[in-house]
């Protein structure tokens, strides 16, 4: 089988909560390990994940600190083509506000979208989808 014919996709709901975090990038590494992915890729791949999680607990349930809701990170690869999809029903993302701070302003936080559009080669938000069985 060549790569042009593999085609995989895994999916997996979590709590929108912090403490999921830690089995969002273990579901990740799994699956990219199954894909072959060199570590150094695989490890950046899972930090644009984690922080894209982390962004839908922060931003999209920051009302709803309590939820019992469920958001499902899918992985999926098609040939060269590797798509990462997340779907919660939180509140949907302003595409125009997502921004990271200026880099040169030292301090913890706010870099999470800049690590994401910088190991991603596309983002893009789609309000209203919802994950396929």
């Amino acid at each position: 089988m060549s790569l042009e014919d593999f085609s995989y996709t895994e999916k997996k709901d979590f709590l929108v909560s912090s403490a999921s975090l830690k089995d969002v990038r273990a579901f990740s590494r799994e699956v990219f390990e199954k894909f072959k992915i060199e570590e150094d890729l695989r490890e950046e791949l899972v930090l644009a994940i984690a922080e894209a999680a982390q962004n839908i607990v922060k931003h999209a349930y920051k009302d709803m600190p309590d939820t019992q809701d469920k958001m499902v990170v899918r992985i999926s690869c098609s040939g060269d083509i590797l798509e990462i999809s997340f779907f919660d029903k939180g509140k949907p993302v302003e595409k125009s506000e997502v921004k990271h701070r200026a880099i040169d302003d030292i301090k913890p936080g706010g870099l999470g979208t800049f690590f994401i559009q910088q190991i991603m080669d596309s983002i893009n938000f789609e309000p209203g989808k919802e994950a396929l069985d």
